[in-house]
């Protein structure tokens, strides 16, 4: 029973840094970083310790209602970052780490201890007079959100959304991070020529102690 506690109360020491409900909101509605809570167990669990936490719900309800947030996110699904983030998934060491995860303990025990803390569940019963939902409530009446959402097609952002195919630069970009090595983690190391020099070549490491070969 002492070592469950120490386990508990070591949970919780970590947990206070791990993402804030405004920080997970954030990678939740960017199509280039959503895949980054799948990519690390730990971030799973943080991403799911916030989702518990009605002050998440709140921040993306709001957000919601914003017509720059979906503005910022299909900028973001314009962007190279999204294929970087994506290409993720084919680099072996990401499922290593899942596998590892699944045969920790500690790894379930921090998943369900967000289900097990009394406080997560007192923070729902309150939410409803929470000042953040109250003020959600009365926005149907602000006559200002739908004046955004009526401006936001002639709004300098969305116009150059827009224009963004016709922008050569953006291709080049994306061409840019496709070939690019980095972008596929452990898997682009069998894109770069040298790796397969000396398989091409088994003499290229001998020959500049032959003599008279090198000049």
């Amino acid at each position: 029973m002492k070592k469950i506690s120490v386990l508990v109360l070591a949970l919780l020491a970590t947990s206070a840094f791990a993402d804030t409900p405004e920080e997970t909101a954030a990678k939740l509605l960017d199509p280039a970083k959503v895949a980054d809570v799948a990519k690390d167990p730990k971030a799973a669990v943080a991403a799911l310790t916030n989702l518990m936490d009605p002050a998440t719900a709140m921040i993306l309800m709001q957000k919601g209602m914003d017509p720059a947030t979906f503005t910022k996110m299909a900028q973001a699904g314009m962007s190279p970052d999204i294929l970087k983030s994506y290409a993720a998934f084919i680099d072996p060491n990401m499922y290593m780490k899942w596998l590892a995860a699944s045969i920790d303990p500690n790894f379930y025990t921090a998943a369900l201890a967000p289900l097990m803390n009394p406080n997560m569940y007192m923070k729902w019963l309150a939410a409803p007079l929470d000042p953040r939902v109250l003020q959600m409530a009365m926005a149907p009446l602000n006559p200002n959100m739908y004046m955004n959402w009526a401006t936001a097609p002639i709004a300098p952002a969305n116009m150059n959304l827009m224009m963004a195919p016709l922008n050569p630069n953006m291709y080049t970009q994306w061409a840019g991070a496709a070939a690019d090595p980095r972008t596929y983690g452990t898997l682009g190391g069998f894109m770069n020529p040298a790796a397969f020099s000396n398989i091409a070549n088994p003499l290229a490491g001998f020959l500049p102690a032959i003599p008279g070969m090198v000049k």
